[in-house]
């Protein structure tokens, strides 16, 4: 269970963060797998601990003797006993918390895969209203918080704890009425904790959305940094980050006032506590109730406990923060494997076969078999290898998306695509072909309708035995650091060089690949050696060639190639899509002469459907936008 997500200032709607309930039972399904270590570290720690309550009985047993005036023969004893504890104590301590630091490390490493794992599962628009700020100081400020608990406060708040319930205990063995005197610290250590706690997670759960809209507004400011400036907007961008720097600040600094009234507090505790221990020390000793080496070990055993309990109640800073920090990474896991208020859990399954009233396809899909016109095939050049099955058919059915309230992108757009299909989107910029694009490849879920076919469930659905159904190209395409082999094997990890060498020949790429300085073995991406966007798309190209999916969506691929570049880029596009169903936001009007069908979009509507002549020669928005394309250059021919 995850609290509603919270809006941040101008609209921005925040990741959710799970309840406190919730974490903790994550915390559990995490810790599970490693029972065995937790336990085994904690028995360890539990040895130690009793071990080294032996030094106080022992300093008080020195006393004793040096008091009754004894022969220094009697102190060779209890001198060696201490060496022998402190060496002993000193070997089961260094174990025990080795193994809870190895089951901390094992827990956390298992949240970061499984933090990532959901991050990227993320449908896109849900991370545009939150703001890749939000979900960046997560990734970095609340994993480092968690770290670091995980490295530090988890193993002392262990010790800690152990040593306090267990010296309390040593208290009472000695005379119960020391264990009654240190008590009276208690109550002001309670109310000390719960002052701090009620005020502590209020405000480091704000102080966590401060710095996520300090980091947006920074990345966005940076970003933008180019229209910033071209719009004269320096100044309002500045105000607006010395604001949420501001906020920040104020935030940080309530959080130091607040721990240092948290130790005066924790001071006045002592100061109660070891008098109470003293005072009754005395009278006992005056009684004849106990020795002086007794009162003298009692006073030790509570000057002992200022360091547990302080480090108990300090490490509360850490665990709230931490506990914050991993409420935020909980309610990211928890987003990803739920879906979205309002939102259908995957795409649906319309009506095979669904027509209007009149017996007509619904808008933008193919007429039935015998009825269609021959669209247009992939160049001559490229040979259609692989013949397409049929469920490499989809069907998009009044589909609408929204990125907000009042901000409509697709509005009941239906479309089908055959198996084995080329199609075509087109359309003024905003019309919305990279969201229906991405609909279509499902890494995103439309606010309404259905899609059925390889991509139905896609966001979340693991891929298949032969490689995912579906692979989307966008004209961002990133470069991974590591080998070529290793950047293309991501698409298929059982993939030999001789696979890699076809996939790059495919699209028309292994001539420069062979002549890198150590061929597949060439070090790539940020470090090592640097593709320009042309070959990074080719790169994506031969990915998704490796990958061998039955659909194949491409947002605008060949776009970052230049007009130099764009005539290969586009072959190479076209290779790959060989035998594939395929969906093309086309960047230049090329693209959509060498479709089957081409598919027209205007303000989020499909207003035309057919094949490139057709539409060219009907003097509809197909053909006006065909005479403005090519009005520059001359017109390819199909």
């Amino acid at each position: 269970m995850t609290t509603p997500p919270h809006t941040a200032d101008e609209g921005a709607e925040l990741l959710p963060v799970a309840t406190a309930a919730r974490t903790r039972a994550a915390l559990r399904t995490l810790v599970r797998p490693d029972r065995g270590l937790a336990l085994t570290g904690i028995g360890v720690l539990v040895a130690a601990t009793v071990i080294g309550l032996l030094v106080q009985p022992l300093l008080g047993r020195i006393v004793d003797v040096v008091a009754d005036g004894r022969p220094a023969g009697d102190l060779t004893l209890p001198v060696v006993l201490l060496i022998a504890v402190a060496a002993v104590q000193g070997f089961t301590t260094t174990l025990g918390l080795t193994r809870v630091a190895r089951l901390g490390e094992t827990v956390l490493a298992r949240l970061r895969e499984q933090f990532v794992e959901r991050a990227l599962n993320l449908p896109a628009d849900r991370l545009e209203r939150a703001g890749s700020g939000d979900l960046t100081a997560r990734v970095t400020g609340d994993v480092a918080r968690v770290t670091e608990a995980v490295r530090s406060a988890l193993p002392e708040m262990a010790r800690s704890v152990l040593a306090i319930g267990l010296t309390l205990g040593a208290l009472a063995l000695l005379d119960v009425r020391f264990l009654l005197a240190a008590l009276l610290a208690v109550p002001v250590q309670l109310l000390t904790a719960r002052w701090y706690v009620r005020r502590a997670v209020t405000l480091y759960a704000d102080q966590r959305v401060a710095n996520g809209a300090q980091q947006q507004q920074l990345l966005e400011t940076i970003g933008g940094a180019v229209t910033v400036r071209g719009h004269r907007l320096e100044e309002r961008h500045t105000e607006r980050g010395a604001d949420r720097s501001r906020k920040a600040v104020d935030l940080t600094m309530r959080s130091v006032n607040l721990v240092l009234g948290f130790y005066g507090r924790l001071h006045i505790a002592e100061y109660i506590g070891l008098a109470a221990v003293l005072i009754a020390g005395f009278w006992l000793v005056r009684d004849g109730a106990v020795s002086i080496g007794t009162a003298t070990a009692a006073a030790l055993y509570f000057h002992s406990l200022f360091g547990p309990v302080n480090a108990a109640l300090v490490l509360l800073d850490d665990a709230q923060s931490a506990a914050a920090g991993l409420a935020r990474l909980v309610g990211v896991t928890d987003l990803a494997e739920q879906p979205e208020p309002g939102k259908p859990e995957a795409a649906g399954k319309p009506e095979p076969g669904r027509r209007e009233p009149d017996g007509e396809p619904l808008p933008g899909e193919p007429e039935p078999a015998g009825k269609a016109t021959p669209g247009k095939a992939v160049p001559a050049s490229v040979p259609r290898q692989r013949v397409a099955s049929p469920e490499a058919a989809v069907s998009v059915h009044a589909v609408s998306h929204a990125y907000g309230p009042g901000r409509p992108v697709l509005h009941e757009v239906s479309l089908t695509l055959a198996p084995g299909e080329h199609v075509a989107l087109v359309g003024a910029s905003g019309a919305g072909k990279s969201t229906l694009a991405r609909i279509v490849a499902g890494v995103q879920q439309p606010t309404a309708g259905t899609v059925t076919g390889p991509t139905a469930g896609a966001v979340t659905a693991p891929a298949g035995p032969g490689g995912p159904s579906v692979v989307l190209v966008t004209q961002e395409v990133h470069v991974f650091t590591g080998t070529l082999a290793d950047d293309l094997r991501l698409a298929r990890p059982d993939a030999t060089d001789d696979d890699l060498r076809s996939a790059l020949a495919t699209v028309d790429a292994l001539e420069w690949a062979a002549a890198l300085p150590d061929g597949l073995a060439t070090v790539v991406g940020e470090g090592g050696h640097r593709l320009d966007a042309a070959r990074a798309q080719q790169l994506a190209l031969a990915r998704l060639v490796l990958a061998d999916p039955a659909l194949a969506v491409l947002d605008e691929a060949t776009a970052e190639a230049g007009s130099a570049g764009a005539r290969a880029l586009e072959r190479s596009a076209g290779a790959a899509l060989t035998g594939r169903t395929a969906l093309v936001v086309a960047h230049r009007l090329t693209q959509a002469v060498a479709a089957d069908r081409v598919v027209v979009l205007e303000a989020g509507r499909v207003v035309e459907s057919g094949p490139h002549e057709m539409l060219r020669d009907a003097d509809g928005p197909y053909a006006a936008l065909w005479r403005a394309w090519s009005g520059s250059r001359a017109a390819p021919h199909p």
